[in-house]
């Protein structure tokens, strides 16, 4: 069974995008080998390799992206904000700090901007959450513990 993908439509749209320009850009690596090529020996042809290393990871991520996209599930802005679910933006209040965090799927997960996957330990801990319930989160450096101040 694959595995299911979740992501917005922004996530769709820009792994599309990246899909059309690695699929463009296919034909430069194709004349870079080719020029390579013609240095003469391969075996000691650094640009050669380089190439042809390029060419392997631009297939690798094609592959990937494909793979993402045939088994994408879109998430739906929630109706319902009383409840976090995937694709809620929530607002934690604590003692000493307040943060937001929107929960996405993992791959367009990138908490340093406040996006959190749904299978992190911060997301798992907000699932099902309400508004006014506290929350432990444990992080390596420490344990907190907020109160869901807004569910968006």
């Amino acid at each position: 069974m694959q595995k299911q993908f979740h992501l917005t439509k922004e996530g769709v749209d820009e792994l599309t995008k990246e899909l059309e320009a690695l699929i463009s850009g296919r034909a430069e690596i194709i004349d870079r080998i080719k020029t390579a090529r013609e240095f003469g020996d391969l075996s000691e042809n650094a640009e050669y390799a380089s190439a042809r290393e390029d060419q392997g990871k631009t297939e690798a991520r094609i592959a990937e992206i494909e793979n993402i996209l045939k088994n994408v599930e879109v998430i739906a802005k929630p109706k319902n904000a009383s409840i976090v679910e995937l694709g809620n933006t929530v607002a934690l209040k604590s003692a000493k700090v307040s943060k937001e965090f929107t929960i996405v799927g993992s791959v367009e997960a990138d908490p340093m901007n406040g996006r959190i996957s749904d299978e992190s330990p911060i997301g798992q801990a907000l699932l099902g959450k309400k508004l006014g319930d506290d929350v432990e989160i444990k992080t390596p450096a420490e344990t907190i513990n907020y109160t869901i101040e807004s569910i968006k």
